[in-house]
């Protein structure tokens, strides 16, 4: 890992659990993130990792367990009152208004920066953020013209718009070819480089190898494994719930 860590997390969790009907989605989860590093979430498809980001952000009650973040405790908040305090996020679907223009869509979440912007500032704001994520020159672009990565770095540029501490990123860089998976992880990588921890929840490899400090592994709504990069991925636990076999087989 880069640089030394801080011993005090500015995200932790304590046996968070929270069961849909007979099914336990997240399992006494134990996770951190320290200020300055990138944490992955990691797991196969339905292991919880979305469920858990659900209950960090508020989105979710857990039924049990406590969430701290920056000396709050956060169990139960409401959504707004954790983003106030600095968490922020994108989602697996890409949230952005398609009858807006770019430079709309990020004044819009800047609409509900606390404590409110001055008027004049709002498009300054959202000026500066667009550029910071490679959107410069689509500031009057309409939504429903860009691609899908570009979408993706509006939606970023709108989680920006929070001045968050902390940023919650749910499988952002899905589902983009080569070229632009290398732009979205040095886009990733400068925001760490900016002093944003992130906790990211992925599935591209090259990814996690590339941005993540540490790994945090669920399967079945339970943490696996836990470590650096290397060695979560080598961990046989984490080989067989990803390929359904045991190592050795």
């Amino acid at each position: 890992m880069s640089g030394a860590r801080s011993t005090t997390p500015i995200l932790e969790t304590k046996a968070l659990t929270r069961a849909f009907g007979g099914l336990v989605a997240v399992d006494h989860l134990d996770l951190s993130v320290h200020p300055g590093e990138i944490v992955g979430l990691l797991g196969p498809n339905g292991s919880g990792k979305t469920t858990a980001l659900n209950l960090i952000s508020g989105l979710l009650r857990p039924d049990s367990g406590a969430i701290r973040f920056d000396g709050y405790d956060i169990a139960g908040a409401a959504a707004y009152r954790i983003a106030r305090l600095g968490i922020a996020r994108t989602f697996q679907l890409v949230r952005v208004l398609d009858g807006m223009t770019c430079l709309d869509n990020v004044k819009a979440g800047l609409a509900f920066h606390h404590p409110p912007l001055p008027h004049g500032e709002i498009e300054t704001r959202a000026r500066t953020l667009l550029q910071r994520v490679g959107l410069e020159r689509h500031v009057q672009r309409a939504v429903s013209q860009m691609t899908y990565i570009d979408r993706k770095r509006l939606e970023l540029a709108r989680a920006l718009a929070l001045a968050p501490k902390l940023l919650l990123l749910d499988e952002w860089l899905a589902g983009l070819n080569p070229s632009e998976l290398q732009t979205g992880i040095s886009l990733i990588r400068s925001l760490k480089d900016d002093g944003l921890p992130i906790l990211l929840v992925e599935h591209v490899m090259d990814a996690i190898r590339s941005l993540c400090d540490r790994c945090v592994v669920m399967n079945s709504g339970r943490k696996i494994a836990e470590g650096t990069v290397h060695d979560v991925l080598a961990d046989p636990a984490v080989i067989e719930a990803y390929l359904g076999a045991p190592a050795h087989a």
